[in-house]
């Protein structure tokens, strides 16, 4: 089952299209969202959240209308900034937020609230990089949302906490089974923690596959330049070239090159190897 399903989704902004976005979330698992900066990540999660407005197609949400209000009360939205009042404290902002929810936890809040670590008493302006990201995701999680939408969330954190993040986000799908979509450019997070990637590059939706399907059909080939011909480089997705050899990306089963094993070293690609060849193409 899906959580989300993007049906011919369509929306120009200024000088930048979106382009008829079709992709789904599978519910019970993260999907990491990637893409460079200014290819339309945090765009497409303001349309699923309705804050931007669709010029065509649909977005659906278990199965109802994204604009549906009782289908919101479901999801936890994380966001790479703080938008709370800096004067307020953690129980004043929790007197605004928690009405709001039909399905508001109080034992879950403080359970959080503890685990996490923060001042229920202290100006959120005083608060680090990394309490805020906590803080955020201690909101969104205290109505108990079966679905969690996170833009950015290790952007700035230092690597220490953006790995107490990752761990958070693993034990939370192992205890609640919940549904996460992560959008990030750091793909390193990703590597270790997605199910599915939706890969989006100007607008446009590259590829949707299970990581599984990634590692098997994505591989780093690096060899000597005598070894490309036109035929040979027509294979690859990108290339990088130096004065010593290249190293490109390939997508289908390696074994086309078991003949050249002597001359070629073939590796697993990662995420981040990916985005950047299918980005930069033969540059």
């Amino acid at each position: 089952m899906n959580v989300v399903e993007f049906s011919n989704v369509s929306k120009k902004r200024d000088e930048f299209h979106l382009k008829e976005l079709n992709f789904s979330i599978p519910q019970g698992f993260i999907t990491g969202f990637i893409g460079p900066n200014g290819s339309g990540k945090t765009s497409t999660i303001q349309m699923m959240m309705d804050i931007l407005q669709v010029d065509n197609g649909d977005i659906f949400i278990y199965g109802d209308s994204h604009k549906n209000h009782h289908t919101k009360q479901k999801i936890g939205f994380v966001y790479d900034e703080l938008f709370m009042y800096g004067d307020f404290t953690i129980k004043k902002m929790k007197s605004i937020i928690a009405p709001l929810y039909e399905n508001w936890n109080e034992e879950v809040f403080h359970e959080h609230l503890q685990e996490f670590n923060l001042p229920l008493n202290k100006k959120i302006k005083k608060f680090s990089k990394g309490m805020k990201m906590k803080c955020s995701l201690l909101f969104a999680l205290a109505h108990e949302p079966e679905f969690i939408v996170m833009d950015e969330p290790t952007a700035g954190l230092d690597p220490i906490f953006r790995r107490e993040l990752l761990d958070l986000l693993q034990n939370l799908m192992i205890r609640e089974e919940q549904t996460i979509f992560f959008s990030t450019h750091n793909t390193t997070d990703l590597d270790r923690i997605a199910d599915y990637i939706v890969f989006i590059h100007e607008g446009r939706i590259i590829f949707q596959q299970s990581m599984e399907q990634i590692r098997e059909q994505f591989h780093v080939v690096k060899g000597k330049l005598e070894f490309l011909d036109e035929d040979i480089r027509n294979l690859f997705k990108g290339i990088q070239e130096t004065s010593i050899g290249f190293t490109a990306l390939f997508e289908g089963d390696p074994i086309l090159f078991a003949d050249f094993s002597d001359e070629l070293v073939i590796e697993k690609a990662t995420l981040e190897d990916i985005m950047y060849f299918i980005v930069k193409g033969g540059q």
